[in-house]
């Protein structure tokens, strides 16, 4: 059970999607975890040590926050097929910030006045900031038109089948997220903003038919005895030079830079260019290590 892949998400949430198409396309088992789209979230904070956000990886005693690194460790770990890297990363911050945000006010526009309050309530919590759908929808017609500027990069750059030329990159995975978001939330409108699209339109039916490998449902519970079974993985030394200044064994906080900046404490076991590990004692957990991006992320000597 340790080894086995834990996804921690919900069936709406746009960013696990991304990581639902990768192990699709690498034909990957996994056990989901349906985690609530709202707090309190108390399956999944004593892993994190405060992280709130979805998706959160498990594989045994490693917990790995934000799409970003879930990614990078799937391909880590099951390298074929090679989905690629490099400035695939650059496209997916892109579409994680730049093309994220007009998908929010497009989609909220249409659909923000059926929102439950509490959902309101939580989702400014985690952002810092009021949800204003008046807001969203007078900047929807803006909004709507840098969508489909987005979208038309997407036409332009499948000069095959994918973004990668005949097969899959991390570049289509990242892209993927918004066009799924707003076909599946405000479908005419979707259909509206890739009409002229014809690529575009074809590249959507085919990541579709990708799927998401073999899902099998896991309880919370069973996801917690999962990381008391195994030690976390040995990361080896820190790399040398990091301009932080920070080594192996410092106490250390990291929250993210944009929302939902929940710190998370520990002790830093691993800093690469790419990684932040920090271990964390969890009272019944022992000890698990904790994965964050380092592009997005805030890291810090307490």
């Amino acid at each position: 059970m340790s080894a086995e892949i834990i996804l921690h998400h919900y069936d709406t949430s746009p960013f696990s999607e991304k990581v639902r198409l990768q192990l699709g396309i690498k034909g990957l088992a996994w056990r989901s975890v349906i985690q609530p789209v709202i707090m309190p979230k108390p399956d999944l904070i004593p892993l994190t040590g405060g992280y709130r956000r979805i998706p959160v990886m498990q594989i045994g005693a490693d917990v790995y926050c934000d799409s970003q690194v879930i990614m990078a460790e799937l391909e880590r770990r099951h390298p074929s097929p090679a989905l690629g890297g490099g400035a695939d990363w650059a496209v997916n911050l892109w579409a994680d910030r730049l093309w994220f945000q007009a998908s929010v006010a497009v989609i909220f526009a249409e659909m923000g006045d059926a929102v439950p309050k509490e959902f309101i309530a939580d989702r400014e919590k985690l952002s810092g900031r009021p949800f204003d759908v008046g807001a969203m929808k007078a900047a929807a017609p803006f909004m709507r038109q840098q969508w489909r500027a987005y979208a038309a990069w997407l036409e332009e750059g499948l000069v095959g089948d994918f973004l990668g030329g005949k097969t899959a990159s991390l570049a289509d995975v990242a892209a993927w997220m918004n066009v799924w978001w707003l076909s599946g939330a405000a479908p005419k409108i979707a259909d509206e903003l890739l009409t002229g699209l014809p690529r575009t339109l074809a590249w959507r039916d085919r990541l579709r038919a990708i799927g998401h490998g073999d899902r099998r449902e896991m309880t919370p519970s069973e996801a917690l005895q999962a990381a008391t079974a195994t030690a976390p993985v040995d990361e080896g030394a820190c790399a040398p030079g990091d301009p932080s200044g920070l080594k192996k064994g410092d106490p250390v906080v990291v929250q993210a830079d944009d929302y939902g900046r929940d710190p998370v404490e520990g002790v830093l076991v691993n800093l690469t260019n790419d990684r932040i590990s920090l271990a964390r004692e969890c009272g019944e957990l022992d000890v698990i290590h904790v994965h964050f991006p380092r592009a997005g992320y805030v890291l810090a000597k307490r």
